[in-house]
């Protein structure tokens, strides 16, 4: 019994060789994704929350960002910031519109130069102010 479960393993671990796993390694996009820009076919909204380590002093904080080089990859060009606020006690709040093929290279830059001086929380968002002022407006009205 015992050269079989070793038999089974070693074909376990020369399919995933061969196959490849979910859990490789993220690559950089293709330039066909950068050249991408927003259109109301393909815009997507999310907004970030950037919630500070807060066993850290601020200075420390954004030394690491300096390091990781946050502030030269985010945001990248072509990507819209909608908006973009600290809110205090807990972090920044940034609102982004960007073509939905880009999604990935953002999440990306924020993986690879936020993490650590930041914990990420991410959400999709669509504008409702004019939705919302048109509403108010009408009940003035009754």
């Amino acid at each position: 019994m015992r050269g079989t479960g070793s038999w089974i393993a070693l074909v376990a671990l020369a399919g995933t060789l061969l196959c490849g796993s979910g859990a490789a390694a993220q690559t950089a996009p293709s330039a066909s994704t950068d050249a991408a820009t927003p259109t109301p076919d393909n815009a997507v909204m999310i907004t970030v929350l950037l919630k500070h380590d807060q066993s850290r002093p601020l200075g420390e904080l954004n030394a690491q960002l300096d390091r990781q080089g946050y502030y030269k990859a985010f945001p990248p060009e072509g990507i819209e910031v909608v908006s973009w606020y600290v809110m205090m006690g807990i972090g920044q709040v940034v609102t982004l519109r960007l073509p939905a093929s880009r999604l990935r290279e953002v999440n990306r830059i924020f993986e690879t130069t936020a993490w650590g001086a930041y914990r990420t929380e991410f959400y999709p968002t669509y504008d409702y102010k004019a939705i919302g002022l048109a509403s108010h407006e009408k009940a003035q009205q009754k």
